[in-house]
């Protein structure tokens, strides 16, 4: 058998393997999201039974078409894999059957051969015949292997037929999987026609009450600047006190340390790093893509930067982090190891906690109650507090990520879901 073809076989056979594994973890995957999508549409419920805004409905609603389009999606990969897989071992079969066709030639002929040498006197006149003892022995010694060799081809025959029953049984499961996940999908586009349906009367409801909602969602963009300006100032504040104990330390180890060298690390309005900050920066660094969500459950409801408000498109929404809808009574994590600088309530319901990494922060907000104080150490996926569910039944938490006081967009930094 060439190379080419040993190679051929062992893709075949090998590819299966990881197919299969991608698709448990879609199957996976798949079962999440549709956790996801109860857990929505329970919150949903919720939310119309306590007759909250219809804002707050619409929101939950468009995070549930977002979910239903990522699930469709994933049964979508599902089924390109079986397909692929379904192709791989019709190819797998094709050689089967071309190879059972070879050997069952050879093997008839093989039959044919020994049918006209079959007596016992023929054989018997084939080994007398020969000239010497040698070549006496040679010939019994072939007449074992030709009859080894008929019965190694009779095995061989058997084996590959067993596996292209195998195969024709395999590839008859997979393709009624395929039938069920195209079904499948159907009905979940049909789910989602209906849920943009919703979607869509509930925005023609939300026109009729533009312009009361509109002041509402004016007053809320003023109270997160204020927020944003108060989460800036504890960053800094932050940094204002990491270099005044960076330089009293200078100075202590360094008695020759000038006032004006004492002075320029402590007005400085970034983190000067010890090298022990610096690696934990640099570690901090080097997991970006990485990171683990500051939630265990959840998905992001709005974005990173400025960007038109999900539900009047022509007001402009910044937001200087993301925010992650998540279940109600769910705990905000560290998604690094790091110090708590601040602890601070930012409204008389509302907590934050600021954690450093170097010259790295971390921000969770909307907290109603803390685990951490400032100064304590924490491990990542470690729970800090409490997530707040607001009054029209909503459970987001604002996550925040700069370098001293330079904001990033935080989803580049958190590991793909």
């Amino acid at each position: 058998m060439s190379k080419y073809v040993l190679g051929l076989l062992f893709l075949c056979f090998a590819s299966p393997m990881w197919s299969q594994l991608t698709q448990e973890q879609l199957e996976e995957r798949k079962l999440k999201i549709q956790q996801e999508i109860q857990e929505k549409q329970e919150l949903l419920k919720s939310v119309k039974s306590k007759e909250k805004s219809v804002v707050s409905q619409l929101l939950i609603q468009k995070e549930k078409i977002g979910l239903k389009e990522k699930l469709i999606r994933t049964t979508e990969k599902q089924t390109k894999l079986l397909s692929d897989d379904i192709y791989t071992n019709q190819l797998k079969i094709n050689q089967l059957n071309r190879d059972l066709t070879e050997l069952r030639e050879d093997y008839a002929e093989m039959i044919r051969k020994s049918y006209k040498s079959r007596s016992e006197q023929s054989r018997a006149m084939f080994l007398l015949s020969s000239e010497n003892f040698l070549q006496a022995y040679k010939r019994a010694q072939y007449m074992k292997q030709y009859a080894s060799y008929r019965k190694m081809q009779g095995d061989e025959i058997k084996q590959k037929s067993a596996q292209l029953i195998a195969y024709n049984e395999k590839i008859g499961a997979q393709k009624q999987e395929k039938e069920k996940l195209i079904i499948e999908n159907e009905k979940e586009k049909q789910e989602l026609e209906k849920e943009k349906q919703e979607q869509e009367k509930l925005a023609k409801q939300i026109q009729k009450e533009k312009g009361k909602i509109s002041a509402e969602i004016k007053k809320k963009q003023a109270e997160t600047k204020k927020i944003d300006a108060q989460i800036k100032k504890l960053i800094r504040d932050a940094i204002a006190a990491a270099n005044r104990k960076t330089a009293a330390e200078k100075a202590k180890s360094n008695p020759k340390t000038t006032a004006t060298e004492k002075k320029a690390i402590e007005s400085s309005d970034k983190i000067i790093l010890t090298p022990e900050g610096k690696i934990v920066s640099d570690n901090f660094k080097a997991n970006k893509g990485r990171l683990p969500w500051p939630v265990e459950k959840g998905a992001i409801s709005l974005g990173y930067g400025d960007q038109p408000h999900p539900v009047f498109k022509s007001l402009t929404v910044h937001n200087s982090g993301i925010e992650i809808s998540t279940e109600s009574g769910a705990s905000a994590r560290a998604v690094f190891a790091g110090e708590v600088t601040q602890v601070q309530l930012i409204t008389p319901v509302k907590k934050a906690v600021v954690v450093k990494h170097g010259d790295f922060f971390t921000v969770y907000q909307n907290l109603s109650s803390v685990n951490v104080q400032a100064g304590d150490k924490v491990s990542a996926k470690e729970v800090i507090g409490k997530i707040r569910t607001d009054g029209d039944g909503r459970t987001v938490l604002k996550f925040v990520v700069s370098q001293n006081s330079n904001y990033f967009n935080p989803t580049t930094w958190l590991a793909p879901r």
